[in-house]
């Protein structure tokens, strides 16, 4: 009898230390905090209440005006704890070190410090929260002295202003939504237009220095910000269109570009062995395989070939061992084969990479050839398809859409003649923002034959517009679809504790729930499934010793790859869309069916319809910040119909079973 209310009392401690942890996880980590010093609200439930907040930088005349964003500057990114977050950067000559630490429900402190590192003059350096206008616009305001006021944006002065006020405190009411800022001093807080655009923010500006400012000033400045609102926890319904199939899903991929030998192995092997991977690219070390166009490495001593060269042999050979197909990508060409000087990142003009030196395209031909011939002889992998890198961007080929439509025609054509079943990926875009780059072949007939598959890059370009074009390619064309390099911030391998961040985490498999809904590709292939862009921690990995672990993103990910090979995307129709993501996959032959579900906001119950009636039941899959894939539920499906409850901010996957 001691021992079971031994067993009792130890079992309750566990329950209140888990409620008390989970409590914890929901009290905190509240702050939407970016990486490069801008935040995009307070979470109260797991519903974000909108605002931003940006550090900017104003010249004379408000002429020229600088400001904190993404990609726009380097900064160094540190987060120490789920409550709090640190961005250093610098904005022409100044520091800035903006530290955000989230407090109670709803409630966060923002401190800058800014130090000037040469003399400069500044109109001035600002805190600048934006409200969304479609909130705000008709709000009360409410400075400390207690007057209260109507919002008016009607009638800005010469600089722009509408208006201003010496406080210390502000808030800003509407019936949905609240904010309310405290200062830790007095000072004259303006609101003001953004210049020839449309009012979709209220843009409140909070002075941090002014003037002239000396080398070495020090500037320090403390900021509450607290939020309510009405938290949405409506119901969402979904419904199953099991009558029409569409492409296949044929698995997640990854990328396993050898960048850190040391590293790299490890995480490599993880990923393989615990991973069900359906696609692999690796790279071509084009500038290693061939530095010199006089000497042919067909024919020189192999033994002695690069060892870039043979760590991405081995590492299609490993895929292949795995019976992963592999696609085999050219990043840096050899000065040979380019014209002018060999530009490996952005030149003085900001211009990316070389294109490509058309007088030896002979000699280009030969030596991609050569190098995939090689690596079918020596290694036994036959590459399915071949790409130049982002060559519209120039990461590091440069082409024009009609240069690279002329290179599928004359490189497909050449590796036909000289016995290589290879294809060439039509894209292979640096982002789906640049769809245009692929129009020239992918109207031109004579391309069609070498076009093994369509390629964009995930990186920007989410807008469903955009991302449906590339669906109608691959449509066009009649091939599949893969998004080439999966993920959401090209920068982020300068900021890599953002990659713990549980919103990271969210977002990125986010986009690619949106992905398989939209563009129904055949794979997405994570970049990286090595220690670059690592969805692992420690094992070395951006200087971590610690054990080796999977993290959010891992879990996320496996998640995602659970879905059975070769189902067919169905139609699910959501009601829902700015809040919750889906995708359904399906085969009616074979009676499965897997649904995935990214909830964006707090905790919901859903009902999901259409269903066939051979579906009795789903198991129920969950990641989120404290959940690691596991099987929460078994849920019954009753009159082709199943209600469940989505966790807040969680990815959930439906499993037939």
């Amino acid at each position: 009898m001691k021992r079971d209310m031994a067993g009792l009392v130890t079992k309750a401690c566990v329950m209140v230390l888990f409620a008390l942890a989970f409590q914890s996880r929901h009290v905190f980590a509240q702050a939407e905090f970016k990486p490069w010093g801008n935040l995009d609200g307070i979470r109260i439930k797991g519903q974000l209440m909108e605002f931003n907040t940006r550090l900017v930088v104003v010249y004379k005349d408000w002429k020229k005006i600088h400001f904190t964003g993404k990609e726009m500057q380097r900064p160094k990114y540190t987060r120490t704890s789920g409550e709090l977050q640190e961005v250093t950067t610098m904005i022409d000559s100044l520091q800035f070190t903006e530290t955000v630490k989230s407090n109670s429900r709803g409630s966060a402190t923002v401190t800058i410090k800014c130090i000037s590192h040469s003399d400069t003059t500044v109109k001035g350096v600002y805190f600048n929260v934006s409200l969304p206008a479609n909130v705000y616009l008709a709000s009360m305001v409410r400075s400390n002295d207690g007057a209260e006021q109507k919002l008016d944006q009607s009638n800005p002065n010469s600089d722009g202003i509408y208006w201003y006020n010496n406080a210390k405190d502000i808030g800003l009411t509407t019936p949905a939504q609240s904010i309310h800022i405290t200062a830790d001093t007095m000072a004259a807080i303006f609101d003001r237009a953004d210049t020839g655009k449309s009012q979709k923010y209220v843009r409140l500006y909070f002075p941090v220095c002014s003037g002239e400012l000396h080398k070495g000033q020090v500037f320090k400045r403390t900021y509450e910000i607290k939020v309510t609102g009405t938290v949405d926890q409506s119901p969402v319904t979904l419904k199953l269109d099991t009558s029409v199939q569409g492409r296949t899903f044929a698995g997640l991929g990854g990328n396993f570009r050898i960048q850190n030998p040391k590293v790299d192995p490890e995480v490599i092997n993880y990923c393989l062995q615990n991973l069900r991977v359906a696609w692999g690219r690796v790279e071509m070390p084009w500038s290693s395989w061939q530095p010199d166009s006089t000497v042919d490495p067909m024919t020189g001593d192999t033994s002695k070939l690069d060892i870039r060269v043979k760590r991405a042999m081995q590492m299609a050979q490993q895929l292949k061992q795995w019976d992963i197909p592999v696609i085999v990508t050219a990043w840096f060409p050899p000065a040979w084969a380019v014209e002018g000087k060999l530009n490996m990142g952005r030149s003085p003009e900001g211009i990316w990479g070389n294109p490509l030196n058309q007088a030896v395209t002979p000699s280009i031909y030969r030596s991609i050839t050569n190098y995939l011939v090689y690596l079918r002889d020596h290694y036994g992998i036959e590459a399915q398809y071949f790409s130049f890198n982002e060559s519209d961007l120039g990461i590091n080929v440069r082409q024009t859409g009609e240069e690279h439509d002329k290179l599928i025609k004359g490189l497909g054509a050449y590796f036909l003649a000289h016995g290589l079943k290879t294809k060439l990926l039509l894209g292979d875009n640096s982002d789906a923002t640049t769809y245009k780059f692929v129009y020239p072949a992918m109207n031109d007939a004579a391309a069609q034959q070498y076009i093994g598959m369509v390629s964009f890059h995930s990186w920007r370009g989410w807008d469903t517009p955009i991302l449906q074009k590339w669906a109608d390619i691959a449509k066009q064309v009649n091939k599949p679809l893969i998004v080439g390099e999966g993920s959401i911030d090209a920068a982020a391998w300068g900021y890599p504790d953002y990659f713990q961040d549980p919103s990271y985490a969210l977002e990125e498999i986010n986009l690619y729930t949106r992905l398989l809904a939209i563009c129904q590709p055949l794979s997405i292939l994570q970049w990286q499934l090595t220690s670059d862009y690592s969805p692992l921690k420690g094992g070395g990995i951006f200087g971590n010793n610690g054990k080796l672990e999977p993290t959010q993103r891992f879990w996320n990910l496996k998640q995602l790859a659970s879905t059975p090979e070769g189902l067919f995307y169905m139609p699910l129709i959501n009601n829902k869309k700015d809040i919750i993501s889906c995708a359904a996959l399906g085969d009616n032959g074979k009676h499965v069916y897997t649904i995935h579900i990214v909830n964006n906001g707090a905790s919901r119950e859903v009902h999901l319809s259409g269903l066939p009636a051979a579906i009795k039941g789903f198991n129920v899959l969950v990641t989120d910040e404290g959940t690691s894939m596991e099987k929460v539920k078994t849920i019954e499906v009753k009159n082709h119909q199943a209600v469940f409850k989505l966790q807040e901010r969680s990815f959930t996957t439906l499993a037939s079973n």
